[in-house]
């Protein structure tokens, strides 16, 4: 931006070489892309995303259904954190020996993870699917939306790093060009340089 509003101030400058201002109009361009491109890429993205993610939960939600199991038998473990102080302060993990019919009428029994303490004989809710295993429960609309926001985060900070990377190798093309560019004037006047009468 600096170069962008010293070009506009020295544009009548006859020091203001043209690779000056194909770099003021390289950052230019990349400044307006990065204000309008990324936004709009950001919100596709975003939309895209929630679209397959409502889906998805759409699915979840009709494959997936909510029974009643009974426990058996209890085990609680300790949490799973290496740093004794911080592990004090989280509950601990209840592993559930339960039984439950499926939607289909078949019987199960296994161990299932409870986030509330429960006793034996005591019933409980869990989601199964279809045969009648234990999954998680189905992705909610506002998790999904919150995803789509992130993943819609991602692609426009995505797409403005492309756009910053690229306008890098498009300068270090020009820079490479200017001093070539020099180069071959030093290696045209430098002999001479100094030297009095040199152009006579």
């Amino acid at each position: 931006m600096r170069s962008i509003v010293g070009l506009w101030r020295w544009r009548g400058n006859p020091l203001c070489r043209r690779s000056d201002r194909r770099e003021a109009w390289l950052a230019l361009c990349a400044v307006i892309l990065t204000v309008v491109i990324t936004p709009v890429l950001g919100w596709l993205g975003a939309s895209q995303t929630n679209s397959a993610l409502l889906q998805n939960a759409k699915e979840q939600k009709h494959g997936r259904h909510q029974v009643w199991a009974t426990a058996e038998s209890i085990q609680t473990r300790a949490p799973l954190d290496s740093d004794p102080e911080s592990a004090a302060h989280r509950p601990d993990r209840t592993q559930v020996v339960a039984h439950w019919a499926g939607p289909d009428g078949s019987s199960h029994k296994d161990t299932v993870g409870s986030k509330k303490r429960v006793q034996p004989g005591e019933r409980f809710r869990i989601w199964t699917d279809a045969d009648g295993q234990v999954v998680k429960r189905p992705m909610s609309a506002q998790t999904a939306s919150s995803y789509a926001a992130l993943a819609g985060l991602a692609v426009a900070a995505g797409a403005a790093g492309a756009m910053e990377t690229g306008r890098r190798l498009t300068l270090r093309q020009l820079l490479r060009r200017r001093y070539a560019h020099w180069d071959a004037e030093w290696a045209r006047i430098g002999p001479d340089w100094g030297r009095t009468g040199s152009n006579n």
